[in-house]
């Protein structure tokens, strides 16, 4: 059973930090990518940031420059550092990773069940 693990969410004024965590665990499939979504009520699920196996990193444009995505691909963890954090950054945070077969073939999603930030004064 695969098990997505987050912490590090919570309340924080503008312009503050806040790093989120994500322990993986439960699977014998080698993971191909790492990443963090968030989803504000009535809204998709949008990607944050992800790091695939090899390093290559994709972020969001209004994230760029603020936020910082790091993974132990030994330990299959994946933090996601926010700084300068807005209003517009609130949502429920979900830790994502892709995983498969020699992590090319039969590629799965699998989802944490989410952590709450809160930017607000």
């Amino acid at each position: 059973q695969v098990q997505l693990v987050e912490s590090g969410g919570g309340l924080v004024q503008p312009g503050g930090s806040l790093r989120l965590s994500c322990v993986i665990s439960g699977t014998d499939r080698s993971i191909n990518t790492m990443g963090w979504y968030r989803q504000v009520p009535g809204e998709q699920r949008d990607m944050v940031a992800t790091i695939s196996s090899g390093g290559l990193i994709d972020y969001k444009d209004s994230v760029k420059d603020r936020f910082i995505i790091s993974s132990d691909n030994a330990k299959n963890t994946v933090h996601l550092q926010m700084n300068s954090l807005k209003p517009e950054d609130t949502a429920v945070y979900y830790c994502y990773c892709l995983a498969g077969l020699y992590g090319k073939y039969h590629l799965r999603a699998y989802w944490g069940q989410g952590t709450q930030v809160t930017v607000s004064s």
